[in-house]
């Protein structure tokens, strides 16, 4: 059965909420209250958010920690042979020093180039888009600079990943509430995509927003859908209630009255 309406809206009444946001790395962008610097660190903290969670807190303030007061004007000042030496011992798990210094890298040279991160990301956006992802492959192609054929933190969206963590950023940059900080303010959300990964794609099977047999883009794109259906101007509002779940490890009811634990197996 799918979620509808109704259900959704309880459930983001109860965890749509600043209390629930910890442990989450969105805790480090709230930190800041100026929006360049809440989407540098934004994009930081999105791109390290793989992993189990206390993991992924301890990198990102590994990273975010030595920046000071203001990690955006830190990255304009620092070169790239200091900023290589400054994080030279980083690791998160299959993401290296050296890749952690290229999205540096990259963020420093959009920077230089555009003044912000957003202005670039606005560059490629059309009125026709229906979705933010024809304007994400170039802006990622733009962080990447060319230096990478892989990268652990950056991937290339027409490859057919789900991107979760750079719809993560896009979400927390576009969408205003009482959670998500809404820094790029006239960008609308109505063409985010859910921030798809495995606890979210098992809630989604659960509810019938998915049958696929993968968490890809093409899934993402689907789930994103349904929500659009439910909610066309904002399809990803209930995507952090929802996620609630997964980190809680707890029990829901579903509209049917079925109870599901959002980390059993499909």
């Amino acid at each position: 059965m799918k979620a509808d309406k109704p259900w959704l809206e309880l459930l983001y009444k109860k965890y749509n909420h600043p209390k629930w946001i910890h442990p989450d790395p969105l805790e480090f962008v709230l930190k800041y209250s100026d929006p360049l610097d809440q989407e540098v660190v934004g994009l930081i903290a999105s791109s390290l958010a793989y992993g189990r969670v206390q993991q992924i807190l301890a990198s990102v303030q590994s990273v975010i920690g030595p920046m000071g007061a203001s990690p955006r004007q830190f990255i304009l000042d620092t070169d790239g042979s200091d900023l290589a030496s400054s994080f030279r011992s980083f690791k998160h798990r299959f993401t290296t020093a050296e890749e952690l210094v290229g999205l540096l890298k990259g963020i420093k040279n959009i920077l230089e180039e555009y003044g912000t991160l957003y202005e670039c990301f606005r560059k490629y956006l059309r009125r026709e888009h229906t979705s933010v992802i024809p304007a994400l492959v170039p802006f990622v192609r733009q962080l990447r600079n060319g230096n990478f054929s892989y990268h652990s933190l950056l991937p290339l969206p027409e490859k057919g990943s789900a991107c979760k963590r750079l719809h993560l950023f896009l979400r927390w940059m576009i969408r205003k509430d009482s959670v998500d900080p809404g820094s790029w303010e006239d960008i609308s959300p109505s063409l985010l995509v859910v921030p798809l990964d495995t606890h979210m794609y098992r809630i989604c099977s659960r509810l019938g927003m998915t049958y696929r047999k993968s968490a890809d883009g093409k899934c993402a794109v689907e789930i994103t859908e349904n929500f659009r259906a439910i909610c066309p101007d904002d399809p990803v509002k209930y995507d952090f209630a929802l996620s609630r779940l997964g980190i809680r490890q707890e029990v829901f009811v579903l509209p049917d009255g079925t109870e599901l634990n959002a980390w059993d197996p499909l």
